[in-house]
C-alpha cells in the first residue's frame, strides 16, 4: 500500500502548520505576535518558537504520563532547519518574549557554555532554563571540546531525568531539570548536532523544516503598533502567568478522557504506516510525540489564562508570591487535575504535532543518508498514507473530514485523496457516504 501511494501527486503536499490553525484559536496573547509574521514559513517558525519560550517560564505546572504517571513539565526543545535568507530571524522574538521574566529572576543559559558552566548555572536557576541560539553551531562548536559537551544532560533535561555531577572538588545534583531550548540553523548545523539516528536526542529534540525562500520587502512598520510594542505587551502577560504559577501550589494539567482516547489511537494507528516507511528505528519519534503534543497542549491552555496589564502598572523587580499582584489563574483548587484541556486547544496541539512527525521523518532521511540536499525534501506521501491508516475500517464522510481537519489537510484534497483511493482498490464505497478500507 505504502508503495503504491508513493506515485500521488506532488501537489497535495502542504506541510506548513499554522495556516491550518484557526487564528481565533490561538491564546489570545500570541495572535498579535502572529501577525508580525509575512509568510506561511514565517508564521510556521514564530509559532513553533513561541511555544517554546513560553514553555520556559511554567513553573508549578504538569502532567502525567505512562503507566507510571510520570510527571512532564511544559519544556520543549527544538530545533528549526532552514536555508540562508528564509527568514529563521524571526524566531529571535521569542527571546524577547521572556525578557521581562529573565529580567526578575534569571532564565536564559547560553549555549556557548562550557559543560561546568551549563550545569552550575542550571543549578543556580534551581533546574530551570531557557537557551535560545540562532545559530546552531554556536553549541556544537563548543561541544568538541570534551569538558564542554552538555548533550547528556539535554537528552536527561527532555525527559526531567536527574543530572548528576561528580568532581573531585564540586559534587551537586539537579532532581528535575526543566530546560528548554530553541536553536536555529543549516541542516549542516542540525546533523552536527545529531549526527545519528541512534543518538536519543534526535527524538527528543522536534524539528520544524523551512524551504521557503524570503523575497525582499519592505519591513517598516507603524511604532505604535511596530514589534516593540506588541512584544513588550505580550512579555508583561507571560510575566504575570508566570508569577501567578510562582505563587500557586503544583497544579497538575490534563487532557479530557475523550482526548487521551485519542492521542492513544493516534499511537496505535501510526505505528505501522511509519514502521514501513520509516524503520523500527524511528519509533521512538512517535512515542514522543504523544509527550510533546500534550505539552503543546498544556502551554496553549495555560497561555490563555494571560490577560493585559495597565500601562501604569510596575513591573515587580523579583518573581515571588509576595510581589505578585495579577488574576488569579482559571485552576481548581483541592485534589485532583487543576486544569482540563479545551478541546480548541487539543485540536491545534494534535495537528502541529501531525505535522512535525512528518519533518521529524524528513530529517530523519537525511541523516540516514537517503538525500543530501542543504534542506531535506518531505515527501507527501507520508501524510497521505498516515491518513488513511488513522481511519477506521469503516467511515463515513463526517469521520473523514474530521480526521482530515485534524491533519491540516484541506476539505477540497482530502476528496481528492479519497476518489484517489477508491481508483486504486484501497477504499470501496458501501452507499452513499459511507466507505470501508480494503485490507
Amino acid at each position: 500500500m505504502i508503495q503504491n501511494l508513493s506515485s500521488a501527486m506532488e501537489a497535495d503536499q502542504d506541510l506548513h502548520i499554522a495556516k491550518h490553525v484557526e487564528p481565533e484559536n490561538l491564546p489570545a496573547m500570541i495572535q498579535p505576535i502572529m501577525k508580525l509574521a509575512q509568510s506561511d514559513g514565517e508564521r510556521d517558525m514564530l509559532l513553533l518558537s513561541l511555544l517554546t519560550a513560553a514553555g520556559s517560564c511554567m513553573p508549578n505546572l504538569y502532567f502525567r504520563y505512562g503507566l507510571t504517571g510520570k510527571k512532564y513539565y511544559a519544556n520543549l526543545q527544538c530545533f528549526i532547519v532552514g536555508s540562508a535568507a528564509c527568514g529563521k530571524g524571526i524566531a529571535n522574538l521569542a527571546l524577547e518574549l521572556v525578557s521581562k521574566v529573565h529580567e526578575a529572576a534569571p532564565l536564559v543559559i547560553a549555549g556557548d557554555s562550557s559543560y561546568p558552566g551549563f550545569y552550575k548555572q542550571l543549578e543556580r536557576q534551581n533546574g530551570r532554563g531557557y537557551i535560545h541560539e540562532s545559530e546552531g553551531s554556536v553549541i556544537t562548536d563548543v561541544w568538541r571540546s570534551s569538558v564542554a559537551n552538555y548533550n547528556t544532560a539535554l537528552r536527561k533535561a527532555a525527559e526531567h531525568e536527574p543530572i548528576t555531577r561528580n568532581r573531585a572538588r564540586d559534587n551537586s545534583s539537579i532532581a528535575c531539570p526543566q530546560l528548554s531550548v530553541l536553536l536555529t540553523g543549516t541542516f549542516s548545523q542540525y546533523k552536527a548536532l545529531v549526527p545519528s539516528i541512534e543518538n536519543g536526542y534526535f527524538s527528543r529534540l522536534l524539528t520544524l523544516i523551512v524551504n521557503d525562500q524570503q523575497a525582499f520587502s519592505s519591513r517598516y512598520v507603524e511604532p505604535a503598533s511596530g514589534s516593540n510594542s506588541v512584544m513588550g505587551t505580550a512579555a508583561q502577560q507571560l510575566y504575570d502567568l508566570c508569577q501567578a504559577l510562582y505563587k500557586s501550589r503544583p497544579m497538575e494539567f490534563s487532557l479530557t478522557s475523550e482526548q487521551r482516547a485519542r492521542l492513544g489511537q493516534h499511537l496505535e494507528t501510526a505505528y505501522p504506516a511509519l514502521m514501513q516507511l520509516l524503520g523500527v528505528n524511528f519509533h521512538s519519534v512517535v512515542l514522543r510525540m504523544a509527550v510533546h503534543i500534550e505539552r503543546i497542549a498544556m502551554i496553549l491552555t495555560a497561555l490563555r489564562s494571560c490577560s493585559p496589564r495597565s500601562s501604569a502598572e510596575q513591573v515587580p523587580s523579583s518573581l515571588s508570591p509576595e510581589s505578585y499582584s495579577g488574576s488569579s489563574l482559571p485552576f481548581r483548587e483541592g485534589k485532583g487535575v487543576g486544569l482540563l484541556c479545551s478541546d480548541s486547544d487539543y485540536q491545534t496541539a494534535e495537528l502541529i504535532g501531525n505535522k512535525l512527525i512528518l519533518h521529524m521523518a524528513a530529517a530523519y532521511r537525511m541523516i540516514k543518508g537517503a538525500e543530501q540536499p542543504s534542506v531535506p525534501k518531505i515527501q507527501p506521501l507520508d501524510q497521505r498514507a498516515m491518513l488513511l491508516s488513522l481511519l477506521p475500517t469503516e467511515f463515513e464522510t463526517k469521520t473523514l473530514l474530521d480526521e482530515a481537519k485534524a491533519q491540516g489537510v484541506p476539505r477540497s484534497t482530502i476528496f481528492r485523496w479519497n476518489e484517489f483511493w477508491l481508483e486504486q482498490g484501497l477504499v470501496k464505497k458501501i452507499q452513499h457516504g459511507q466507505y470501508k478500507k480494503v485490507s
